[in-house]
This record gives structure tokens, C-alpha cells and sequence, in this order.
């Protein structure tokens, strides 16, 4: 499954997640059977050419989701998490919260 993360800088796995707004890049994680399977980055989401991407995780609550969730993506929202590293773990073990209607 692919998940989209809106982060600071092209860093590797301790890249840090930033509000959409202020995201330099796009981390794009590719996690498959427990684990990440790999990390690509881009300068908007719009690169991706339209591929299916199945998770979004944000920031806070507070941003704006509804495009994603219209696009079909599950939002999903950090606690504590900063890196990508940590949001992946956290990920794997249903640690981040859920954005509904």
C-alpha cells in the first residue's frame, strides 16, 4: 500500500512531518507485509501521475482533508510522531488517529 506524508526535507527516514501547507516534499512510503518496503520523494503530490494511493497522514486534525478522502485515500493523523521512521512504527501498530465525517 502506498502512503502519502507531507514532510520538511528529502532526508531518508528522519525526514519530519510538517503541516501540508508547509511541506517542501512529499515522502511517498510503499509498506507491504509489516515493514517499509521504500521511500521515494516528490515536490508535490501531482508528480505521482495519478496513481492509487491508499493513505494520507497529516499533520494535525485541523488541515484540510476532504480532497483526499473524495480521492478515495484514508486520512490519517499523527499523535507524537516527528520522522517518518516514527510514523511508519507507528502506523504498523494502528498508533495513528483516524480523520471520519
Amino acid at each position: 500500500m502506498l502512503i502519502w506524508i507531507p514532510v520538511e526535507s528529502e532526508n531518508g527516514k528522519v525526514s519530519r512531518i510538517v503541516p501540508q501547507l508547509e511541506a517542501k516534499k512529499w515522502a511517498l512510503v510503499d509498506f507491504d507485509a509489516g515493514e517499509m518496503k521504500s521511500l521515494a520523494f516528490y515536490n508535490s503530490i501531482e508528480e505521482l501521475g495519478g496513481e492509487w494511493v491508499d493513505f494520507i497522514i497529516l499533520s494535525n486534525k485541523f488541515e484540510n482533508y476532504l480532497d483526499y478522502m473524495n480521492e478515495g485515500m484514508m486520512v490519517l493523523v499523527r499523535r507524537e510522531e516527528e520522522t517518518i521512521e516514527d510514523i511508519i512504527e507507528a502506523f504498523k501498530f494502528k498508533e495513528l488517529d483516524e480523520i471520519g465525517l
